[in-house]
């Protein structure tokens, strides 16, 4: 049996799924808004009774969200040479030959991800509470659509990718956000600071 090694909490696994699943519902939603589309609409029961839906998945996405920071923006804003060498080579995803450097717990590549995520998320949501809660507003709703519209469209082309890359590009992946595991190989081949890291940790405890 393959040694394994933790690489993401109950935790971590809880509010990734929280922010992926209110996620993809408010998207879901968010093209029923916007092209006025009546299956989707009857879907949720109703336009009506969908918007309200929407105000809570969007509460929903914006608690996960936030504990993300906690998760993530740390080791997101942490770059280093080998960060700039793995953009050089686009991490190897261009070409199988290509030499990636060595990576901590998140690759260079996955911090771009998160940052983009949070900063079209808290677009997202700021935005989003601004037309649930400043209707009468109306140019600040004007322009509260216009950001929620264009953060919308390019976190859903980013979370394809992500999506895409989290499994059928890279296989393994996938598993840490159902077991939290990955096997120690794995691990070492693609982020072995990270495990450099953590067996430091063990031999000093």
């Amino acid at each position: 049996m393959a040694r394994l090694i933790r690489k993401a909490s109950a935790f971590e696994i809880l509010n990734h799924w929280v922010m992926a699943i209110s996620c993809i519902v408010l998207a879901v939603q968010g093209y029923g808004f916007l092209f006025h589309i009546e299956g989707i609409g009857s879907f949720f029961g109703g336009f009506n009774t969908m918007r309200t839906l929407h105000n809570y998945f969007g509460i929903a996405f914006s608690v996960a969200l936030f504990f993300s920071i906690f998760l993530y923006l740390k080791e997101s804003l942490t770059f280093d040479a080998d960060d700039i060498r793995w953009i050089a080579v686009f991490g190897g995803y261009l070409s199988h030959n290509a030499k990636t450097p060595p990576m901590g717990k998140i690759n260079t590549g996955q911090k771009f991800f998160y940052l983009a995520v949070l900063v079209l998320g808290i677009g997202i949501a700021g935005s989003g509470f601004a037309i649930w809660l400043l209707s009468g507003d109306k140019q600040l709703v004007m322009y509260s659509h216009l950001i929620h519209n264009v953060s919308f469209v390019i976190l859903m082309i980013a979370v394809a990718a992500h999506i895409y890359l989290g499994t059928f590009a890279n296989p393994g992946t996938f598993r840490i956000m159902v077991y939290g595991t990955v096997p120690y190989d794995w691990a070492r081949k693609r982020h072995p600071k990270w495990v450099a890291e953590v067996e430091g940790h063990k031999h000093k405890a």
